[in-house]
């Protein structure tokens, strides 16, 4: 069973010195928008095929947006590692306490959330305007829920693509090109 850790209990003990491995276990894009600084991404649906990249020697923080995802991830990894915390709260209860976080992308919203908003919002207008103009705009909502069914199946979501390409979900550019590059390894 995985430990909780509050938020500044881990600020004091990474001031500290002491070695801990972050593992922010959020999706990329959320991670892009805003994570504890010194952590890397690990995003759930990954963890069991790299196991490897999660240490054994020193104990792990798992980190998400509220902490829910961490914990099933902690349960993932027990049986594999044995110190295992779970940031309480996750980045939200971070960010609440003053602490800085590290933004690559401009965007205030993960691009899963971006995609659910296009996604519901041309679903409710195809519905919408079937019944209220033509019965045709149903074909609209049908293709929106085969296209979230097939980037279910495949893994890759067009729309996603798309919205990732919008000026607000581009990297932040840096004045120094090593931060740049950290950002994507």
């Amino acid at each position: 069973m995985a430990h909780v850790i509050d938020a500044k209990t881990l600020k004091a003990k990474l001031d500290a010195g002491d070695r801990l491995q972050l593992v922010d276990v959020r999706s990329i894009g959320e991670y892009a928008s805003g994570h504890v600084p010194g952590t890397f991404n690990l995003p759930l649906e990954e963890v069991e095929s790299r196991l490897d990249d999660v240490r054994s020697t020193e104990p792990v923080v798992l980190i998400c947006q509220s902490g829910r995802r961490a914990a099933i991830c902690a349960e993932r990894l027990s049986g594999h590692r044995t110190e295992v915390l779970v940031l309480e709260g996750g980045t939200a209860a971070w960010s609440a306490a003053g602490l800085p976080v590290v933004q690559t992308t401009s965007s205030t919203w993960a691009l899963e959330r971006q995609v659910r908003l296009a996604a519901g919002s041309l679903v409710l207008l195809g519905t919408v305007l079937s019944v209220a103009v033509n019965p045709a705009f149903v074909y609209l909502a049908m293709f929106v829920g085969a296209g979230l069914t097939m980037a279910a199946i495949t893994g890759l979501c067009p729309m996603a693509s798309g919205l990732a390409k919008l000026p607000w979900n581009r990297p932040k550019a840096s004045a120094n090109p090593t931060d740049n590059a950290a950002c994507c390894s």
